[in-house]
């Protein structure tokens, strides 16, 4: 496993493949022998998210605590990065190396390229399916905006890898391979280019699901928690100084609520009648725009009218 005090340079050497994967988090080549902590830090990269996320992706190492800690812009900035390249570069790439391989003659050739059209326009569409949906709603969860009822396993059910027509297309060609020593050529390095874009395709969808995706969850369960808390402390401080326009009875009946009486316990015990009562709770509605018995027991604890161990929960 990478620590932050490993050079830079190691992990290129020890995994080529890393190449890749420094542009897609905003890494410039040149960074000498400085540590991956120094290069991260230099260049505005989370270093603990990048250092999960390429131990995930050399190893398959990840820690249950890693969602605690991950950056979620870091992860969404090498996820669309990934996307545009794979989009804008991978795909056009493979299908010219392939077009040019192939008789544009043969029948067979065209409906490999078919075939290779069809496998790259899924690719697109879950892909851009995910730049228009996904991404935008951890957007706004990241700026704290409203996103309705939605949550991350709303659109992580539309997640998954489409490999039956890659693997139906490998197969394809490798039966195809012509006898023609420059096409076999050819064809046999776009084959190659094939099989590293499936490796790569996995590991980015493992990357989703294991990484990004339980992140999101767990901004998800931290923003209800802050929205529950915003609601109660908006709540609260709406009227700070209602407790001086209600008169004592009232606040006598607010007392008697929270404690658990109802309507005739409180008019016994205060010695009124059941009318009066419901015009009090009435009124105190109306003074302070709370409605419901939480709401009465949380400004009665607040506001000092009653300890919290008096209060039947």
């Amino acid at each position: 496993m990478y620590e932050p005090d490993d050079k830079m340079i190691s992990l290129i050497a020890d995994n080529y493949n890393l190449l890749e994967s420094l542009g897609r988090f905003g890494i410039n080549l040149g960074f000498g022998d400085k540590t991956v902590r120094e290069v991260c830090e230099d260049q505005g990269v989370d270093t603990y998210t990048f250092l999960v996320m390429v131990n995930f992706t050399i190893n398959g190492y990840r820690s249950m605590d890693d969602n605690d800690r991950i950056s979620i812009p870091t992860v969404l900035h090498y996820l669309k990065a990934s996307h545009e390249y794979y989009l804008d570069y991978q795909l056009p790439n493979i299908r010219k190396e392939l077009k040019e391989a192939l008789d544009e003659n043969d029948n067979l050739a065209r409906l490999i390229l078919k075939m290779y059209d069809v496998y790259a326009h899924e690719i697109r569409s879950h892909m851009k399916y995910e730049e228009q949906n996904v991404f935008p709603y951890v957007e706004k969860l990241l700026n704290k905006e409203d996103v309705g009822d939605h949550d991350i396993d709303t659109f992580s059910k539309h997640h998954g890898q489409i490999t039956a027509r890659l693997r139906e297309l490998k197969n394809i060609i490798i039966k195809y391979l012509p006898s023609d020593t420059q096409r076999n050529i050819q064809l046999t390095a776009v084959l190659y280019d094939l099989y590293k874009n499936e490796e790569w395709l996995g590991q980015h969808s493992e990357m989703e699901d294991e990484i990004f995706v339980p992140a999101i969850r767990r901004m998800e369960r931290m923003s209800k928690q802050n929205d529950v808390s915003a609601k109660i402390s908006k709540m609260i401080s709406q009227n700070p100084d209602n407790s001086e326009t209600l008169s004592d009875r009232e606040r006598d009946v607010i007392v008697s609520l929270v404690q658990g009486m109802t309507n005739k316990e409180i008019a016994d015990h205060l010695c009124i009648s059941i009318n009066t009562v419901i015009t009090h709770r009435r009124n105190i509605a109306r003074k302070l725009q709370i409605h419901s018995p939480a709401g009465l027991t949380i400004y009665a604890i607040v506001n000092n009218l009653v300890d919290i161990s008096a209060v039947k929960l």
